[in-house]
């Protein structure tokens, strides 16, 4: 069974409150109650408190900083009833505003705005993902995909006019053609490939030096998970596959992906790598990979903490890969 807690972005028990989307007199209520509060985000970084980075920042409605900011969504409920909103703070740029700062995965800058203080700034999801408790990581990542898909999809696909929010965040409407547009959510599946005591590991291009990860790619449509793992091991390393298993999947709001872990077992051992795929894949032992999370062989860095691709090593070489 796999554990609520094993990787970043799952099961926290949030309550959604998705019979709240659409019912803006009800929503009202609580903002002029104050039994609401807001997350910000800019360019897709939620504003953390500082120095520990471990908390989400929470704002009442009637705080001036969500004067600046974007029309706010439904994230759900709080035990207490309070409802949790998100906000995006897009019209904000830094004085000392360095776009190669923030470019890439491992972005480790920090954005201060002027009028919150040294005790808050914005900060990589990615980077933070671990430092956040398991329900402030579930929120980021909801309204770091929910704000992102409004920040990209603003017009209507069908006519190409612009459409307006509806459903509390959850809808887009186009008051032109009718149309109606929900968030897209992309599904990957990433695999962990074995053949006898070794796994398959690869890196793309832009990652840091020496890290590698398991084998991913998206579901193309019309394709089962199965058939999609197959096609992308044989792809990428050239390898065929047999039974693929489903593990567990998890959230990847960067931008809006649903990670579908799955294990299979390799065919074969040749590689034969597609180099505009591929940067580099290997095979590893099972003694190797865990010299590797023991970070005992540079060279070979271990996939990202948090992440189900670290999750499904894990497992793997804990000898519990089950689904």
């Amino acid at each position: 069974m796999i554990k609520s807690n094993a990787f970043a972005f799952c099961e926290s028990g949030l309550d959604r409150a998705s019979e709240l989307r659409g019912k803006y007199d009800v929503v009202s209520g609580f903002l002029k109650n104050g039994m609401a509060k807001t997350a910000l985000f800019w360019r897709g970084k939620p504003l953390v408190g500082m120095p520990g980075e471990n908390e989400l920042a929470w704002f009442s409605p009637k705080h001036p900083i969500l004067a600046s900011a974007g029309e706010p969504v439904l994230l759900g409920r709080d035990e207490d009833g309070t409802l949790l909103m998100a906000a995006d703070l897009r019209n904000w740029q830094p004085d000392d505003f360095d776009e190669t700062r923030i470019q890439g995965i491992f972005d480790s800058s920090l954005q201060m705005h002027p009028a919150l203080g040294d005790g808050m700034a914005f900060a990589e999801l990615r980077r933070i993902m671990n430092l956040l408790g398991a329900r402030d990581a579930e929120l980021a990542a909801t309204a770091k995909a929910l704000l992102g898909w409004h920040e990209t999809h603003r017009y209507c696909s069908r006519c190409g006019l612009e459409s307006s929010v509806a459903m509390s965040g959850w809808q887009r409407i186009c008051e032109s053609c009718g149309g109606q547009h929900f968030p897209r959510t992309d599904p990957v599946v990433i695999m962990l490939v074995t053949r006898g005591n070794k796994a398959l590991l690869g890196r793309s291009r832009g990652w840091p030096e020496g890290m590698y990860s398991c084998l991913a790619g998206f579901v193309d449509p019309g394709e089962t998970i199965e058939a999609a793992v197959r096609r992308e091991v044989l792809e990428e390393v050239g390898i065929a596959t047999g039974k693929v298993r489903y593990i567990a999947s998890q959230p990847w709001a960067f931008p809006s992906s649903l990670m579908i872990g799955c294990a299979t077992e390799a065919l074969e051992d040749e590689i034969a790598i597609d180099e505009n795929e591929l940067e580099n894949a290997l095979w590893i032992s099972r003694e190797g990979m865990a010299a590797s999370y023991a970070g005992q062989t540079p060279e070979i860095r271990p996939a990202r903490k948090g992440s189900i691709a670290h999750y499904l090593i894990t497992c793997w070489l804990a000898g519990t890969l089950q689904a």
